[in-house]
């Protein structure tokens, strides 16, 4: 072949690229049953990985601006967190089992019955963060000091305790309203939901943590109300796209009425996804306790390593949400088939993502955490925790896609049982004996973080491959 001829092949890939990357952002409605599967993936993951990596800018950025005050500051920030991953782990299952359902409502063209759905999830967000309110605002600092705070965390954090668990409807509401545009197929548009909700994020944190300008000095409290108000505003704009008549998903009143039916079918979907993700953070959770006990310095660098992996893996995330609605809609289509072939694909590609990012980690770590802090211990810490955990990632693409696709079908359980093997009954004993009885200390956790991860990408290799997930119904 001429050079010529080289040159205008690649010219023609890269406009093909370009029409594609344009198309996925646009936002048309797209038949994802139909099709090249490799088109269809990468029309639902460019938005789907750009929505993520939003997020991860806004858990990079946030914890940057409340660095500057202090290891306690960051340590309350990474307490919370811990707790809040419940609420997180809360969200996700729901949310999987809305996007499960509609995306097979979708997928078998019945969108009215895709809205019922989606009008069920408005009294599970709010229930849910009632109950979530009623506890953590008047018992913010109690909570902090179970999880191992030291005084002046406690002192300074305990607002911002508070103020996260009682705006926990904001949380709930944007990631339930974001899964049903997900399993609708509308991922451009959850993308600029969420990038919305961030910006404003973004924007806000540093005015009120440091007062700039008009804006109340607010200190650690101020990065709890800007992330209320950015999610908040998110989910409202959300909710308009879904109520105004121009999406497959279209919310009026009267979906709004509890339907018994649906409300339980949504609920013994999403048991299997909260469970999932409870097994999870609980265990998170578990890693925090045993690190709190090496001081404020240790629970900073876990904190900042935390957020530089959510900035690398979140978008990898997104990509295998893609899976979770093309197995949805296709299953509800009566194509398993290409389901299965979807979720090869979405592996590929997360593999090779990860890939570049476990290099990125595993070369750069102290680079990456001196970014936040230039405290030699805890400098010392997060290092530590991005290279032994950053080594896992290419694996660890495997399993995030094979659960994603699981959760897609709606198949809960299989997930849940997945993690009680690696998290409760390998990572938090593992943990323990590595850093106390071996003692490796903190590098002993966050190895035990690595091969807990790295097992379950193996075993929901091995349990994909059986295919039962795709005599799933619901």
């Amino acid at each position: 072949m001429s050079a010529e001829s080289t040159d205008a092949v690649t010219v023609g890939r890269w406009r093909r690229g370009l029409a594609l990357l344009r198309e996925s952002l646009a936002g048309h409605r797209h038949d994802y049953t139909k099709g090249a599967i490799g088109r269809a993936v990468l029309l639902l993951a460019i938005p789907m990985m750009l929505e993520m990596a939003m997020e991860s800018v806004f858990a990079v950025v946030d914890i940057f601006w409340v660095a500057n005050l202090g290891a306690p500051a960051v340590a309350a920030v990474g307490l919370t967190e811990a707790v809040l991953t419940l609420l997180y782990a809360a969200a996700l299952g729901l949310g999987m089992a809305a996007t499960a359902i509609v995306a097979r409502r979708i997928g078998a063209n019945e969108p009215d019955a895709a809205a019922q759905v989606a009008g069920q999830t408005f009294w599970i967000s709010v229930g849910t963060a009632l109950v979530v309110a009623a506890i953590g605002v008047p018992l913010a600092p109690r909570i902090l000091e179970f999880m191992g705070a030291e005084t002046d965390v406690i002192a300074g954090g305990a607002g911002y305790t508070r103020l996260m668990l009682g705006g926990s409807i904001t949380i709930l509401s944007l990631f339930l309203l974001n899964a049903v545009l997900r399993g609708a197929g509308n991922a451009a548009l959850a993308m600029r939901v969420l990038w919305l909700a961030n910006g404003i994020n973004i924007v806000l944190g540093p005015c009120l943590i440091y007062g700039v300008g008009p804006f109340p000095k607010l200190g650690v409290a101020g990065a709890a109300v800007a992330t209320n108000i950015g999610r908040g505003i998110g989910a409202l704009f959300a909710l308009y796209w879904l109520t105004n008549g121009r999406g497959r998903v279209v919310l009026q009143w009267r979906h709004l009425r509890l339907v018994t039916e649906v409300l339980l079918s949504l609920l013994r979907v999403a048991a299997g996804g909260v469970l999932q993700f409870v097994i999870a953070t609980s265990s998170y959770i578990g890693l925090m306790l045993v690190i709190s006990g090496y001081g404020s310095a240790a629970i900073a660098g876990y904190t900042i390593a935390m957020r530089v992996m959510m900035f690398m893996f979140l978008p990898a995330w997104g990509l295998s949400s893609a899976a979770a609605t093309l197995v949805g809609q296709n299953l509800g289509a009566r194509a398993p088939e290409r389901a299965e072939r979807s979720v090869w694909v979405a592996t590929k590609y997360n593999v090779l993502f990860l890939s570049a990012v476990a290099v990125v980690l595993v070369v750069l770590p102290t680079t990456l955490v001196g970014i936040f802090t230039s405290e030699p211990d805890v400098l010392g810490y997060g290092a530590s925790a991005l290279r032994l955990i950053g080594l896992g990632f290419p694996l660890y693409a495997v399993g995030i896609t094979m659960v994603q696709a699981f959760n897609g079908a709606g198949d809960t359980k299989t997930p849940t049982w997945m993690n009680v093997l690696c998290f409760w009954l390998l990572q938090l004993p593992l943990a323990y004996a590595l850093a106390r009885v071996v003692p490796l200390g903190p590098t002993g956790v966050f190895a035990a973080a690595a091969i807990a991860e790295s097992l379950l990408s193996v075993v929901a290799w091995i349990v994909f491959r059986r295919g039962a997930w795709k005599l799933k119904e619901v």
